[in-house]
């Protein structure tokens, strides 16, 4: 029965090409635009290089300090000590890295200036991320240990300070603000959307200007924490919390100003709510404001696909009324029109994952984004599928729940 709908549709889709040109542009362009809004999430949030542990990370990135009735806040990113203290003392994970949030920086090659991002980071950065080396290694503890000038450096500004026909760089030197560092490692860079791991230059926290030694709780570092799996989090989490909790007051009071002290170990998608949320309520809201705008987006186009499908399916009437005066069930002829407009829709969503990956490949290529890594992933996939069967649903249970009920004369005079 299902092949025989399907080869009806078929029949259908052929017999007004203006139609099915209609329907299937609206279609068309409705999913690409959701396919590469979830791509681009997908991009955001996703575990993609060298972030590719994010199922198992979790962020510390700021510091909160606020009274009780939540009126006052004062927050930052945490201090190389406070991290040190709270965040590398966890017994429940693999590892814990440590790092500046970037800064700048400024190079000169052959009297050019190069504006640089410039980021401090700790050994264990190296094994939380999966940086890919293409020339060269990550500096060490002695490195650390002896505060040398030493720096891993991007292949862009590879290209940028020392010229494409550069054999090998490892060894030299490169001037930044006035500072000689040897180039120890060469890596592929990190596209800018993933604030904590992107920049041009990469020193160990005992360089020059890292002012890791600064104490108290606020300064310029976050730390990413990698659980040995991902069901350790919410065990991860709760020894982090305890250990907050054990910070005496006089610490974060600022002269009874704040009682309140909040600092999290989120997973990244969290941790990102977070900075434009205050609480529960905040949330909430957020939610559904994104909820609505998608449906929006996904409503609307389908509305108008209700009439494109209502009046494609009139000119069906004097069939339904021959297939209801031979006894069709109502069920029957409203399964046939959802599982036709669902097989339409399908058509049109196998056209948008072809632009998709069009506007994707234009996208990644264009230099909008520095190393964009856009991508149709399985997961992406997945739920183009997901939301092209919705929008198969959405715009072609009315219209024939419509038709199936009409009236054998009726149908049979139209």
């Amino acid at each position: 029965m299902l092949s025989n709908y399907i080869k009806i549709a078929w029949k259908v889709l052929l017999r007004h090409p203006f139609y099915t040109f209609i329907t299937l542009f609206g279609i068309t362009l409705t999913l690409t635009v959701l396919m590469v809004v979830t791509s681009f999430l997908d991009h955001l949030f996703g575990p993609h290089y060298p972030e590719n542990k994010r199922a198992r990370s979790l962020y510390i990135a700021s510091v909160i300090q606020t009274d009780s009735a939540n009126t006052t806040m004062s927050s930052g990113p945490a201090s190389f000590d406070f991290l040190m203290k709270y965040a590398k003392s966890l017994k429940s994970v693999e590892r814990v890295a440590i790092m500046s949030n970037f800064s700048f920086s400024n190079a000169y090659a052959n009297g050019k200036r190069i504006k640089l991002n410039t980021k401090y980071t700790d050994v264990d950065f190296w094994s939380v991320t999966d940086f890919e080396f293409l020339e060269g290694k990550p500096y060490d503890e002695t490195n650390i240990r002896n505060a040398d000038h030493v720096a891993v450096i991007t292949d862009a500004l590879r290209d940028q300070y020392f010229g494409n026909d550069a054999e090998t760089v490892v060894g030299k030197t490169i001037d930044i603000e006035n500072i000689n560092f040897r180039v120890i490692g060469v890596v592929k860079g990190s596209p800018p959307t993933r604030v904590y791991t992107y920049s041009d230059v990469y020193f160990p926290y005992t360089a020059p200007k890292s002012n890791y030694e600064g104490k108290g709780m606020r300064g310029r570092f976050v730390a990413i924490v990698l659980a040995k799996k991902p069901s350790d989090l919410p065990t991860v989490q709760a020894e982090f919390d305890s250990y907050i909790a054990r910070i005496p007051r006089s610490d974060y009071s600022n002269n009874n100003q704040f009682n309140v002290l909040i600092v999290r170990a989120d997973t990244y998608f969290d941790h990102f709510v977070t900075m434009f949320t205050r609480s529960d309520k905040d949330r909430i809201t957020l939610y559904a404001i994104v909820g609505l705008v998608l449906l929006m987006i996904m409503g609307l186009p389908a509305v108008n696909l209700v009439n494109v499908n209502v009046s494609r399916i009139l000119e069906r009437a004097s069939e339904i009324g021959v297939r209801k005066a031979f006894g069709a069930p109502s069920k029957a002829l409203l399964w046939q029109f959802i599982i036709e407009n669902v097989f339409i829709t399908f058509i049109g969503g196998a056209f948008a994952l072809i632009l998709t990956f069009l506007v994707i490949q234009f996208i990644n290529s264009s230099g909008w984004i520095a190393y964009a890594d856009l991508t149709i992933n399985l997961p992406v996939f997945l739920i183009s599928i997901l939301v092209c069967l919705v929008f198969g649903l959405l715009s072609g249970v009315l219209p024939a729940f419509r038709m199936s009920r009409l009236k054998i004369a009726e149908a049979l005079k139209a």
